[in-house]
């Protein structure tokens, strides 16, 4: 006659335990504290002219952002201020980060630090930065000989 062995619930085990670790981080950092490692989020393209950054930064004030352009890279940093309560009002859920970020972005080609606009519409910042007349693909005639 066979046997049939059951696998002890060793798994099941270190699931739960590690589930209960999740629990227990989670509770010890507020939601206010943590930030996405990636904000804001940042859409980037390019054409033969020109390389396109929009960036999400929704609740910003536009004093609070900062763009800088040194050689190849382009930082853009800012702050989201915490919303002020009235007096005696407490917070039910709070979902939305506050406090100061920075993206660091390696531009694929050298641009005219003179020529870069930014324009803020609808809590989107879309920066545009034409790339530099020497570094333009130029199309080679061929010649017959």
């Amino acid at each position: 006659m066979y046997r049939r062995y059951r696998v002890p619930g060793v798994w099941r085990e270190i699931n739960r335990m590690q589930q209960d670790m999740d629990r227990l981080l989670a509770s010890s950092y507020p939601s206010y504290l943590r930030r996405a490692s990636s904000y804001p989020p940042l859409n980037i393209w390019s054409n033969e002219e020109e390389l396109v950054i929009t960036a999400e930064v929704p609740g910003i004030n536009l004093d609070n952002i900062d763009i800088s352009v040194v050689g190849e890279t382009m930082t853009l940093s800012g702050e989201r201020n915490l919303d002020e309560l009235e007096e005696g009002a407490r917070y039910h859920r709070q979902e939305r980060g506050s406090g100061s970020f920075s993206r660091t972005i390696q531009l694929p080609f050298p641009v005219d630090v003179d020529g870069v606009q930014a324009v803020f519409v609808n809590g989107v910042l879309k920066v545009t930065l034409p790339r530099t007349e020497a570094d333009k693909p130029r199309k080679i005639a061929v010649k017959s000989a």
